[in-house]
């Protein structure tokens, strides 16, 4: 008669650097049930967000996540620019998309490296970090800080991109692309990584509906739903579509990302191709006075912000639901029956990041 064991899984594991533990029951080696436990990183961003004059929430929501700091600062302008009713110039749409695009490829970079070195590959994880540092060399480059750019701002963006920079970042990314080939051939071809991966953490169409996944998560299980397609900043202007896989499983979602990598490549080439001339922000007068939720497209998935205004300098509430938070119950349906060997495997598929989730 098999026994049934509890094996908590984290809050600290080499492979997981997220505080979040894992309650898993195991049979022998095959997990029977998983319950994810939260609440290790506590930092009160939404009770500051209501403390802080609004305009100072930009810098604030950037340190909700460091890896997607344009995003958050980009969502949170965007709700208050709704309120507001402020329109924003063109090229500081398009720029937008540069810079969330650039955030969103060197995102899926960082997890690329990690996923390899969940395998123990490390000169994958090494070589993959490698050229993701060009990546941040742009946006050193463009706007003098390689993680929390700043330069979004309510009304437009803060800086612009000369026309000289705008021709090294083209080279950069052809160089990044040639990289990214070499890397997309071992994470397709691989005998280890496709053993470790397909057929593992299946998570079906039915049941990404059902948990309300988001992102590459939602989208490896065949459903095409990208926030982006709604058209906010420049992406209406741009030709894209989602990228979709039907595996349902962690090999998919790995495809996910590495297509989505192109993806971003190609959307950055559309918008400098693009991008128009002109003013980069408006001035924005007054305090914003009503609510609005907005929704953009973070690497993880759908980022949603509810923001209310009373007609003060201060918020009345800032609530932020990100795509973690969705993410992390499908570990519910993937990890069991699977060994304990794949739990670390399964729960890096989702790309998870609980200090923002938690904030």
């Amino acid at each position: 008669m098999s026994r049934q064991t509890v094996v908590p899984f984290g809050p600290q594991h080499p492979v997981l650097p997220e505080p979040i533990q894992l309650k898993l029951t195991l049979e022998d080696e095959r997990v029977v049930s998983a319950l994810p436990a939260f609440g290790y990183c506590h930092r009160g961003i939404e009770k500051a967000g209501e403390l802080n004059e609004f305009p100072q929430n930009v810098f604030l929501v950037e340190r909700i996540c460091g890896i997607c700091s344009f995003i958050h600062a980009l969502c949170y302008c965007q709700g208050i620019e709704k309120i507001m009713g402020v329109e924003v110039p063109e090229r500081a749409k398009f720029l937008r998309v540069i810079w969330g695009e650039l955030h969103r490829l060197h995102s899926h970079l960082l997890w690329i490296g990690l996923l390899a070195d969940a395998f123990g590959f490390e000169s994958l994880f090494m070589q993959t970090w490698r050229f993701r540092e060009k990546v941040m060399d742009v946006l050193e480059k463009t706007c003098g800080s390689r993680v929390i750019i700043s330069t979004c701002t309510i009304g437009g963006v803060r800086r612009d991109i000369s026309d000289e920079l705008l021709s090294e970042i083209l080279a950069t990314l052809k160089d990044v692309e040639r990289h990214l080939d070499q890397v997309t051939h071992v994470i397709e071809k691989d005998y280890t990584i496709r053993k470790r991966c397909i057929g593992v953490g299946i998570l079906t169409k039915e049941q990404a509906i059902a948990f309300g996944a988001v992102g590459p998560t939602l989208r490896g299980s065949g459903i095409a739903q990208d926030v982006r397609m709604t058209g906010y900043a420049a992406y209406g202007q741009l030709k894209f579509e989602p990228v979709v896989e039907n595996g349902c499983d962690s090999y998919a979602r790995a495809l996910v990302r590495v297509r989505e990598s192109y993806q971003a490549i190609d959307l950055v080439r559309q918008a400098i191709d693009k991008m128009p001339s002109g003013e980069i922000a408006v001035k924005v007068r007054g305090n914003p006075n009503g609510e609005a939720v907005m929704r953009v497209e973070q690497p993880r998935g759908e980022l949603v912000y509810y923001i209310k205004g009373n007609g003060t300098k201060n918020l009345e509430r800032l609530r932020v639901r990100t795509p973690t938070y969705q993410n992390a119950a499908t570990l519910v349906a993937m990890l069991p029956g699977m060994t304990l060997a794949d739990v670390p495997v399964i729960a890096l598929s989702i790309d998870p990041c609980f200090s923002c989730t938690e904030r």
